[in-house]
């Protein structure tokens, strides 16, 4: 069953055409029209109440169809869920960066919605997967120690407004559990008064920005500089020196796990995730921050960028998963090159599925064209035959981890 799916104009999105967004809405509708200087930020797959997904054919909601048909859930979903999709699928093309967050996990949301259930508006942990289909920045989980004492021994900017005692502690640190440093440190640096953390960016981004093309790049300048600009005298901007920065390629994914701080920067990617909207920020952003709740929860140790990546397993040779630690999902992706066609493999789940380049048919019950943007429900236990009568087809399968 075909979907008709929501497009989320958030201001941080890339700008017209330029959004993979904007492309597959305008290729699965030929009636769109592409505004080149408004934001195509998200396309949401699933039934979230902010943007539910409707099945064409029928002109129903999804979340309404499954209500009176219960077995395109599958016993072993409802028994976890109830009968609900738990995952929202997405796409999203990011232009401006993110705003710096993490997650809580299942208990702790569930602690928040009772305690503060206007700041945090459902009991839901949000674990989410982020599959890359272009060129990709994003910031994910803390530095190694040793490199941020590396970058503090070069920003007298930033040590001049952290504690003696949190500088102290990091830059002593030789070996042993490094987590209370961090904290220490982090704390430090967001609860540091606005205007003196402005005045610290505002003369270190002047002194960058007259020193030598070598010093820029160690310091990463460009990374600097795009936060500046888009988010300026913001904590977040000193947040590349704390953590990773990742350069990520199409097809890599990172998985952001309950508690770890991340922020996407820039490109467009796939990502799935629980049914939530529990996110508690760090920095770049006007958004209020819980600096308690953040601090208390945040996941201190440290990771390298191969630590953050999170692989595929092949299931065939035209299909491989990624199986995240939590039951709400998991993401196959389709590919078969032309003169096949592929049998899907038969999941305990209902998926929601996106095609992402190529074009053929897909075939449940009666044969569907299928072209970038599609979107199709496959009901649990069913399988999809796929037929590209182009050189490929490419989709990306959404499914309960069950």
């Amino acid at each position: 069953m075909e979907l008709q799916c929501k497009v989320q104009n958030y201001d941080w999105g890339k700008l017209g055409h330029e959004s993979k967004v904007a492309m597959l809405l305008s290729s699965s509708n030929m009636s769109a029209q592409i505004d080149s200087d408004k934001p195509y930020a998200e396309l949401w797959m699933g039934t979230h109440v902010n943007g539910p997904s409707l099945i064409i054919e029928r002109n129903v909601l999804l979340s309404e169809y499954i209500k009176d048909n219960v077995d395109a859930i599958g016993p072993l979903v409802q028994k976890k869920f109830g009968v609900s999709v738990p995952f929202l699928l997405k796409v999203l093309s990011i232009r401006k960066a993110l705003s710096i967050q993490a997650h809580p996990n299942k208990e702790h949301a569930e602690q928040l919605h009772t305690q503060f259930p206007e700041m945090y508006k459902d009991p839901n942990h949000k674990p989410e997967l982020a599959i890359v289909l272009t060129p990709f920045e994003a910031l994910c989980g803390f530095r190694p120690i040793s490199e941020i004492k590396e970058f503090l021994t070069k920003l007298p900017e930033l040590t001049g407004i952290l504690s003696k005692d949190s500088l102290h502690g990091i830059l002593n640190y030789e070996d042993g559990d490094s987590t209370l440093i961090l904290k220490n440190v982090f704390d430090s640096l967001m609860s540091c008064d606005k205007t003196i953390v402005a005045k610290s960016l505002e003369d270190y981004y002047k002194r960058l920005s007259s020193a030598d093309e070598t010093v820029k790049s160690a310091l990463l300048f460009n990374t600097l500089h795009k936060l500046y600009s888009e988010f300026p005298g913001d904590v977040g901007c000193y947040a590349p020196y704390l953590m990773n920065l990742m350069h990520l390629r199409p097809g890599q994914a990172i998985f952001l796990k309950p508690n770890l701080p991340h922020a996407y920067l820039s490109g467009d990617c796939v990502e799935c995730m629980a049914c939530s909207d529990n996110v508690v920020r760090a920095g770049l952003t006007p958004k209020h921050i819980d600096l308690p709740t953040l601090t208390h929860m945040l996941d201190y140790n440290s990771y390298t960028p191969q630590q953050m990546l999170f692989n595929p397993q092949i299931e065939d040779e035209n299909s491989c998963i990624w199986r995240p630690p939590v039951p709400d999902f998991a993401v196959v992706k389709i590919k078969v090159l032309n003169g096949d066609s592929y049998n899907t493999i038969i999941r305990a789940s209902p998926s929601i599925i996106i095609f992402i380049s190529g074009a053929g048919e897909a075939c449940d019950t009666e044969p569907i064209a299928v072209k970038p943007g599609t979107v199709l429900f496959l009901k649990a236990s069913r399988q999809l035959t796929v037929t590209p009568n182009t050189d490929h087809l490419e989709a990306y399968q959404a499914i309960c981890n069950v």
